[in-house]
């Protein structure tokens, strides 16, 4: 179930236009990142982002061709008291619509995508980066575009950056960023919080350790995404040289150290406190010893046997402590997140 976005201050659509909107931490993140003084905001729907680049911008240009969702747009940044925001309402790559613009800082595009697309395709987007490109090329020279995090680095041919954001730990949003907006080729961003890392230009080879050591790390999913884990990893081992990759399964992987490790891009910690042969009674009497009362099973299992499972592993449990547990082949891992 998609979680609900909010919004501070909330702001007024119908549930098509929520359900598309920005959610606030992102659009106030991007603002940030794109502050200038004059930007266009092409297909800005019902304003969720058009907001914020009114707070970090002398002028905002939010283009719409839907009438409906630009006088949402518009009520919002009125309910405001927003004032430096003119609402144009047509196709984005008019000459129509383009003669009615000044000279532009950042050209800004949050286009469609196609909403039964099995694979994403950086070319299904519209209108397409290429056609706003051309447009707008005598308007500005630096471009941000939001596509979707299920395109992965390699898969974007364009020149520029390619910044993968992950919000409260799940894969969020793509931005691209190009003219002098480009800061590297790939990047990553935790948000709350606007931890980022970046590419160096060098490939860093993550060292896989074959044995689990005795803390776990679960790494924000835009790092891995962006494919920066060996970038992470190396710049913790300044630290921590014995920091390895630990595989669980096709879905999860660890970086794990015998040392306490504190980084905001690592989302989860964990303490291991047991490794052993899967025997799920075994477990269950060490977490009845340690004042466990929880268990969250971590593991691809077959969906009609999770309960089953579960109720095993809880079978008698009264203590307030709550266990993760992970299984790799036969081998069980069992954690408490710190």
């Amino acid at each position: 179930m998609a979680r609900k976005k909010k919004f501070k201050p909330a702001i007024v659509s119908d549930k098509d236009g929520i359900r598309f909107a920005t959610p606030e931490p992102v659009a106030k993140y991007r603002a940030q990142r794109l502050k200038c003084n004059t930007i266009a905001d092409i297909s800005c729907g019902i304003g969720g982002q058009t907001i914020y680049f009114a707070a970090e911008c002398e002028s905002v240009y939010a283009i719409e061709i839907d009438p409906k969702k630009i006088a949402y747009a518009r009520k919002n940044c009125e309910k405001l008291g927003i004032d430096n925001v003119e609402f144009i309402c047509g196709d984005a790559l008019s000459e129509e619509v383009i003669e009615q613009l000044p000279q532009l800082d950042i050209v800004f595009s949050d286009p469609a995508r196609p909403p039964n697309e099995k694979k994403r395709d950086i070319n299904s987007l519209r209108p397409p980066i290429p056609d706003v490109l051309a447009a707008y090329k005598t308007r500005s020279s630096n471009f941000a575009f939001e596509a979707s995090p299920q395109i992965t680095p390699e898969r974007v041919t364009f020149d520029c950056e390619k910044e993968y954001l992950s919000l409260d730990g799940k894969l969020n949003r793509l931005n691209l960023y190009f003219g002098s907006i480009k800061k590297c080729d790939v990047s990553a961003v935790a948000l709350p919080g606007n931890a980022r890392i970046k590419s160096h230009g060098i490939e860093h080879e993550l060292e896989t350790a074959e044995e689990i050591a005795s803390f776990a790390y679960e790494v924000e999913e835009s790092v891995e995404r962006a494919n920066l884990l060996g970038q992470l990893a190396n710049d913790i081992k300044d630290n921590t040289p014995d920091i390895r990759l630990f595989v669980v399964d096709s879905k999860r992987s660890f970086l794990t150290s015998d040392q306490l490790i504190d980084n905001p891009l690592l989302k989860n910690r964990y303490k291991v406190l047991l490794v052993s042969n899967i025997d799920y009674n075994a477990i269950n009497k060490y977490l009845k010893m340690h004042d466990f009362g929880k268990v969250i099973l971590r593991a691809s299992v077959d969906p009609e046997e999770y309960w089953d499972i579960r109720v095993q592993l809880e079978a008698g449990l009264k203590g307030n402590k709550k266990a993760h547990l992970f299984l790799k082949d036969n081998m069980a891992i069992l954690c408490e997140l710190l």
